[in-house]
């Protein structure tokens, strides 16, 4: 089996990852500025364009390139291969968006080792941000000046007027009479809550400016990328039963550590 990646090793497969990104973005903005595409919608009864899938294609040729025997999840094209190291890729994470013409969409792409998140990136162009981070390495964001700067989440210990939380898909989150009642608890104990949804609010957790996420109905495709960069801006990342990000998962809990453990002990008395 191979060695826990290290530093130099995951510097590279960054490069690689932002490179993958730009030619996604290369497919992406012409197709999303012309409104060239067409929709169909999937068995899940979400929607694909020629845009997705033609974006995970050109992901995954880059990605290829330089690591030909690693494996691939893609959100259009399913699992592709075997091996310790997987790369995650959803081309565009928030396609109703991209659909209906708005910028809150974004690549998604992150590289997990024996079922450990490792590095991330989180390339939304239209919105004007790029954030990325390796285990270990820091989390950065690029913004519409051009420049990058590291990231930090808040320093908050408690919740109160001050305290702002986002909240993505709350479905099967709503269908659970005790964890309804738990998230009203915490709605009430705050000073905002706002439903920024996809990437943009985990970004905004990761630069400390807003202090909670909580989401239901997803799949890792949706976060993996944005799980290593919330870590590495001193956030905890978990589902809304406190367990580890993995293939497996179906909701989010991401936040300052303080409110994020007491927000896990609402959910969860």
């Amino acid at each position: 089996m191979s060695a826990t990646p290290d530093h130099a090793f995951l510097e590279h497969a960054l490069a690689v990852a932002q490179r993958a990104a730009d030619a996604a973005q290369a497919v992406i903005a012409p197709r999303w500025h012309a409104q060239d595409f067409s929709v169909v919608t999937k068995a899940d009864a979400t929607p694909v364009t020629e845009a997705d899938r033609e974006a995970e294609a050109a992901i995954k040729r880059v990605l290829h390139d330089a690591f030909p025997r690693h494996a691939y999840y893609g959100e259009e094209e399913g699992r592709e291969g075997e091996g310790d190291f997987l790369w995650l890729i959803d081309p565009i994470d928030g396609t109703k968006a991209f659909v209906r013409g708005y910028p809150m969409f974004s690549t998604q792409i992150a590289l997990m080792h024996r079922g450990e998140l490792m590095l991330g990136v989180s390339a939304a162009p239209e919105y004007g941000e790029r954030a990325w981070a390796t285990r270990g390495g820091g989390a950065f964001l690029r913004g519409r000046d051009g420049a990058t700067r590291a990231i930090r989440v808040a320093e908050i210990a408690e919740f109160g007027p001050a305290t702002a939380i986002s909240t993505g898909n709350l479905k099967s989150l709503a269908a659970s009479p005790s964890r309804w009642a738990a998230y009203a608890d915490l709605v009430r104990r705050v000073g905002r809550i706002r439903g920024y949804g996809d990437f943009l609010h985990y970004h905004l957790l990761a630069r400390g400016a807003i202090d909670l996420v909580i989401e239901s109905d997803l799949n890792i495709l949706d976060i993996a990328p944005l799980v290593v960069i919330v870590r590495e801006a001193g956030g905890v990342f978990t589902d809304l039963d406190g367990a580890d990000i993995g293939l497996d998962t179906r909701s989010a809990l991401a936040g300052v550590p303080a409110l994020h453990a007491q927000a896990l002990a609402t959910f969860n008395p």
